[in-house]
Order: C-alpha cells, then structure tokens, then sequence
C-alpha cells in the first residue's frame, strides 16, 4: 500500500471539491497522510469549520493532521510518503515553493519530502494565477519532481487571470507522477 501525503491550503472554497478527492484516495486504498496549513487548519469561513474539516479528514482517513514545522519536518528523513499532493495550491504557496521558502506545515513537508526524490503534486487554485503567480508557476514546472493537476481558467469574464485545476483528475495526475510522467495536456 503507498502513502500518499495530501495537504490542503487556504482556497477554502475549493475544498467541497478536494476533500471528496481526498476520500476517494482512501477508498482506493492508499494510506491517507493528512497535512494542513495554519490557514487551512484554523480559519472558520463561509464555506465551513475549521474543525468541522479537520474532524471529517482525520475519520476518513484514520490519521492526524500534520499541521506544525515540527510535525512536518519527519516526511523527509523517515521517508514517510510515496508521494505528495498540494491541493489546492494557493497563490501563497506557489510562490514560497518557487522561492524555496519552506515556512509553514505545507511547505515544509514539500521541501522534506522531495529530498528523497519523489514526487509532489500541485493542484493550482489561485486568482493570479495569470499574473504575479504565473512566473511561480514557470519556475515550479521545470523543477525535477514536480507535478500539475491539469488546470483551467475558472471565469475568464469576472477573474481573468484565476486558474483552478481540474481536482477530479488529482488521482490520474497521482498515477502519472508516480510513474514519472505529467499528465497532459496541463492547460485545458
């Protein structure tokens, strides 16, 4: 059985999409790591709890949320996961995995995970996406193991440079990754 990481971040209003992703995962067997930035792991919004999330990952998928620097920092050197997932990917986190900035729960374990040489897959939810994050996005496809959920423009009327991926196709991409190969096309 692998072990798959997946960490959420702050597009709350994606997670009705991901969350279900991430269950799926589970229902196909893989072992479920659960990781959530500060954001994810302690904003109540609109679109639900904190806790509310937190307690339906942590029943589904049996494990806790990793959400500290401290409980991110073992992925790396205990090669706790086969692969990683960031979904949804913000803005915020894009830019900080560009840059190799590895301050929070998410990029952290990114950064821990990939010195074993796996893959991390990236899930884009993001507003400027097409503006100050395209050029993150550049630099992050052309890094070694690195991988794109397929993605598209969400409202190109109302948000001309937002870009969502497309989180029905997290497990194909997962599929893809783990056979080294990106999943195409990446922009649908």
């Amino acid at each position: 059985m692998k072990t798959i990481g997946f960490a959420l971040c702050g597009s709350f209003c994606t997670f009705k999409k991901v969350i279900p992703q991430l269950e799926a995962l589970c229902d196909s067997g893989y072992n479920v790591i659960p990781i959530m930035s500060p954001a994810a792991y302690t904003t109540d919004t609109r679109f639900g709890t904190a806790e509310g999330f937190i307690s339906r990952i942590e029943e589904k998928t049996g494990n806790t949320v990793i959400h500290t620097i401290k409980d991110a920092e073992p992925i790396g050197p205990k090669k706790m996961l086969d692969a990683l997932i960031v979904a949804p990917c913000t803005g915020n986190t894009l830019g900080k995995l560009a840059n190799g900035i590895s301050d929070t729960s998410v990029t952290l374990a990114v950064k821990a995970h990939l010195r074993n040489q796996r893959p991390v897959i990236l899930a884009v939810s993001t507003n400027d996406a097409l503006g100050t994050s395209a050029k993150n996005i550049g630099a992050l496809m052309n890094m070694k193991y690195m991988y794109f959920v397929p993605m598209r423009q969400d409202d190109c009327i109302n948000k001309p440079n937002s870009i969502v991926a497309d989180f029905e196709k997290i497990p194909e991409a997962l599929e893809s990754a783990l056979n080294t190969r990106q999943l195409q096309p990446i922009l649908i």
